[in-house]
């Protein structure tokens, strides 16, 4: 059973979040509100939200607690003006579910609405699983908060790659808003 504190600070959050209206996102990074403790919201690795161990059903809540977020030196945060509450999140809170390509840019689209242009403001960069070589690409979307790119995703920005020669040899790479990424070794580079 939920204490009332954490009940109470979930309908907070979601009552603050609903406050910020439809003008964009709640400038969270202004806030500084005390610490209230954590509340039992965990972002699974598949982009999944969950309270209290069930998944939130509604999209629009999960969109609504999304603006608020926030990550900080000791992790993600829910914050509202009046409160601050510590949640966990698996990998990045977010996954980018689509991309395409608008002229010079790359428009990747997540999974709670978000849309990204990527570019020098909002990168991509592709870690590799030391066990298994596996690539984990993320997309930079606001303020240290990142998306997965997800698999599908990522296997267009592929097929959309170029090759470059780079400090780390040659790669493939994508460009969007006059910065170029690389997303993997080039066919001959890879041993």
């Amino acid at each position: 059973m939920p204490s009332d504190t954490a009940r109470t600070g979930l309908d907070g959050v979601a009552k603050a979040a609903q406050a910020a209206g439809g003008k964009g996102l709640p400038p969270v990074h202004l806030w500084n509100p005390p610490h209230c403790g954590d509340i039992d919201i965990r972002i699974a690795r598949d982009g999944v939200w969950f309270h209290e161990g069930t998944p939130i059903g509604r999209e629009a809540l999960v969109r609504l607690f999304s603006t608020i977020l926030r990550r900080d030196p000791d992790g993600f945060h829910l914050v509202t003006p009046v409160e601050k509450m510590k949640i966990t999140v698996e990998d990045a809170p977010f996954i980018a579910v689509r991309v395409d390509r608008d002229g010079e840019a790359l428009r990747f689209r997540t999974n709670v609405g978000d849309e990204v242009e990527a570019g020098p403001d909002h990168a991509i960069r592709v870690e590799e699983d030391p066990a298994t070589g596996e690539p984990r690409p993320y997309l930079h979307v606001r303020r240290g908060l990142e998306a997965l790119i997800a698999r599908p995703v990522f296997y267009e920005l592929v097929e959309m790659a170029s090759e470059r020669d780079t400090d780390q040899g040659r790669r493939f790479g994508v460009a969007s808003n006059g910065a170029w990424f690389p997303v993997g070794p080039a066919a001959s580079d890879r041993a």
